[in-house]
């Protein structure tokens, strides 16, 4: 079969933090609007070796390649990055909650203490008054 229109989507890497779809047209390959001088220079006549379809025939597959090998590394580029911010705030959450859990182990741990001492001192001060009774 034939196609009209081949485009290509995929997320562009803008940083770590950022990424976008993006959405790009493969095929039919359109020229870049030109303006003012540049649209003049292109009114020029060329003379192509080989002939210009020839060209076109062997560079339009490397160009379609070009742009898919492009679009897989900024896919792999986000991937990677998408995945490292994951992990970073991860370890942070898992850090944050150790935190919290040893926070709350060193009050139990604390009030434990405070009740053995006291029960120590209770103990001993009833015996204190049990002996001086005698």
């Amino acid at each position: 079969g034939e196609i009209d229109r081949a485009v290509l989507v995929y997320p562009r890497f803008i940083s770590t933090l950022s990424q976008r779809p993006e959405l790009v047209q493969l095929l039919p390959v359109e020229p870049p609007s030109q303006e003012g001088e540049q649209q003049e220079r292109r009114r020029l006549d060329y003379i192509f070796e080989p002939d210009p379809q020839s060209i076109l025939e062997q560079l339009l597959p490397r160009y379609v390649e070009v742009q898919i090998y492009q679009a897989l590394l900024e896919t792999a580029a986000s991937f990677f990055s998408a995945q490292m911010v994951a992990m970073r705030n991860a370890t942070e959450n898992a850090n944050d909650l150790v935190s919290s859990l040893s926070l709350t182990y060193n009050k139990v741990r604390q009030a434990n203490i405070t009740r053995e001492v006291t029960e120590i001192a209770s103990a001993a001060e009833a015996m204190a008054a049990s002996s001086r009774r005698r």
